[in-house]
Parts: C-alpha cells; sequence; structure tokens
C-alpha cells in the first residue's frame, strides 16, 4: 500500500513533467496548452491554498489539459484526508482534449478519487446539489460567458460549505470578473487578497494588469440577501 508521501510524489512528478514537456497531445491551436493551461506558479498557490484549507473534497469546473487538477490532487494527497473527492465537470473533455488531462490524472494514480463529469455545468451542478454533494472548496475555469459564470457561482455557493473557498481563473476577463462581482457586493463573498501573490502573469484580454486568479471565502453562516438590500456592480466593482 502506497504512503500519502508517496502519491503525493507520484503526483509531483506528473505535474513536473507536463509543465516542462507539455501534454502528450494537444487541440489543433497555436500555442493551445500554454494559452488555455493555468500557469505553473499559480496552480503552486492554488495547491497551498487548499492544503492550508485542509480540504477534502473538491469540485472543479474545466479539466483541459489538468494543470491544475493535479495541483488539485496534490493538495488532496498532502492533506491525506479519509475520504478525499474531486468531481470535475468539463463537457469538452473526450470530443475536444482527446482526454488528453484524464490521461495524465491516471498516470498521476487520481482517478481513484476523481469523478469526471461529461456534461455542461448548468447540468453538472444541479446534479450535485440534489445529491447532497458538498465540498470545501471550488475551483472555476469553465465558460467565460457572463451568464454561464454567473450561474456556476449560483451553484457553487449552494455546493460549497460556508466557510469555503471559492477559486475563479481568469478574472481579468471582464465577464468572468462582473459575474464574480455580483456575489462579492451582494451575498458576502470576501477575496483573500494574499491568495495568489506576486507579479501579473501576462495582461488581461483589454490590455489591462491585473490578477488573473481570484480566491473568495465563502460567509459563515450563510445567508440570502433581501431583495431590497441589492447593490448595483460593475465590471470595476464600483
Amino acid at each position: 500500500m502506497t504512503t500519502a508521501d508517496e502519491r503525493a510524489t507520484r503526483v509531483r512528478e506528473v505535474r513536473r513533467r507536463l509543465a516542462q514537456e507539455g501534454p502528450p497531445r494537444t487541440r489543433d491551436h497555436e500555442r493551445d496548452f500554454e494559452t488555455v493551461t493555468v500557469p505553473e506558479r499559480h496552480c503552486d498557490q492554488l495547491r497551498d491554498l487548499l492544503v492550508a484549507e485542509g480540504v477534502e473534497k473538491v469540485v472543479e469546473i474545466g479539466l483541459a489539459y489538468a494543470s491544475s487538477a493535479l495541483a488539485i490532487g496534490e493538495a488532496l494527497a498532502t492533506v491525506n484526508p479519509p475520504l478525499p473527492r474531486h468531481v470535475i465537470i468539463d463537457p469538452f473533455q473526450q470530443r475536444e482534449y482527446s482526454n488528453a488531462g484524464w490521461d495524465l490524472l491516471c498516470t498521476a494514480g487520481l482517478d481513484s478519487i476523481v469523478t469526471l463529469m461529461l456534461t455542461p455545468s448548468s447540468t453538472a451542478l444541479p446534479q450535485l446539489l440534489s445529491e447532497g454533494f458538498v465540498a470545501d472548496a471550488a475551483f472555476v475555469d469553465g465558460s467565460h460567458r457572463f451568464h454561464e459564470v454567473f450561474v456556476d457561482l449560483y451553484f457553487l455557493r449552494k455546493i460549497v460549505r460556508p466557510g469555503g473557498l471559492i477559486v475563479i481563473d481568469d478574472d481579468w476577463w471582464p465577464s468572468v470578473h462582473t459575474a464574480a462581482q455580483y456575489y462579492e457586493q451582494n451575498t458576502g463573498w470576501k477575496a483573500i487578497p494574499d491568495a495568489f501573490p506576486g507579479e501579473t502573469i501576462g495582461v488581461g484580454p483589454q490590455g489591462e494588469q491585473g490578477p488573473r486568479c481570484v480566491a473568495y471565502r465563502l460567509p459563515n453562516p450563510s445567508f440570502e440577501p433581501s431583495f431590497e438590500d441589492f447593490h448595483a456592480w460593475s465590471r470595476t466593482g464600483k
């Protein structure tokens, strides 16, 4: 029987090879891996954040080439809870990515704790909610359309336990940022300012410098705001 340290070491090795060599196959788009994947440094920071949180169950939207999924898997191996679970939602993993990300998770030995849902998040998340699944944290890197991000966050605030974490990638996209701002302005989400420290990696789609990933702490206890207390919000959060 392998130990927790051995499992974490195996995941780290797969992560290292992926960062240095790239995935075994990619889509037919120029620099697709570099464009789609979460940078290694942000993955390290995500791992450290989840380890500090002591997570046991995580839900993730978007798999692609598995950079963030491997970091989450390393966090779960490091925490070593008795019943770890990692639910990943990605309807494009087979038909778009030819299971490149899933194969890497299997190579890392994480398939025993991962459930891959090959359906849109708009149907997968309500299913998880109806099953009573409760997560300690979520990582969101799926659709970047405003209405779909908004719906993802709506369900995740019901799935992630009170006081848990929701981490959002590509917050520099106006559509993503605007959706997240509603929940920060109206439902008590608190940004964790030091979750992803350091220089910004790259430049956002409108040419602005800003954080790529943002982490939110959900309120504890959770609450539903009154419609009379609605706070209008904008892309800048003003």
